[in-house]
């Protein structure tokens, strides 16, 4: 229907709602994530084996290092291990990690080494060194190690052996180490 000719028609123009009185279209309901079971298990296992690995790893070190360190708990094993190195291993390297850090008077004991290498050359022989108990007089942070030195060589089949007497001084620093060697006898 028209309205008639000449009318003058008004318009009521149409109510519009402003923007933010509208209500937002509701959410899209979130997805519902399925239960994963086995990839929570494994987690919680790989966490589990990295904390046994690192702890192992630990230990590993820990023993390792003590297996490695050189025993210089008293004065009697440092003395038994240098002598150990020095005159049977022959491991200068070795006999060092026994000795006093600083200044030391070794010199007559490395003599008597060099003078075995020698004779066991010059007489295609080997000679052996060994020893007896040894005697340890502490006072504080110093002690006095004795102890008699065997040393055996077997030529043409018949065995010689030569007894020396040897006084060691030692020294605690970090450990006990061996700072002095004099032959006695």
């Amino acid at each position: 229907m028209q309205p008639p000719a000449g009318s003058q028609v008004s318009r009521v123009p149409a109510q519009r709602t402003p923007p933010e009185q509208m209500a937002p279209p509701a959410p899209a309901p979130l997805p519902v994530r399925p239960k994963r079971p086995l990839r929570t298990v494994l987690m919680v296992v790989a966490g589990v084996l990295a904390l046994l690995c690192a702890g192992g790893a630990v230990v590993g070190f820990v023993l390792y290092d003590r297996a490695t360190a050189p025993d210089r708990s008293a004065p009697d094993v440092a003395v038994d291990n240098y002598v150990r190195a020095l005159l049977v291993d022959r491991n200068d390297t070795r006999a060092q990690e026994f000795t006093c850090g600083g200044r030391t008077d070794l010199d007559g004991l490395r003599a008597v080494r060099d003078d075995l290498v020698a004779r066991e050359k010059r007489f295609n022989t080997k000679i052996s060194v060994s020893w007896g108990p040894l005697s340890s007089q502490q006072s504080g942070n110093e002690a006095v190690v004795e102890v008699e030195l065997t040393i055996s060589a077997s030529v043409d089949g018949i065995t010689q052996s030569d007894r020396q007497g040897w006084r060691f001084e030692t020294r605690r620093e970090d450990g006990w180490g061996v700072c002095s060697a004099q032959r006695t006898g």
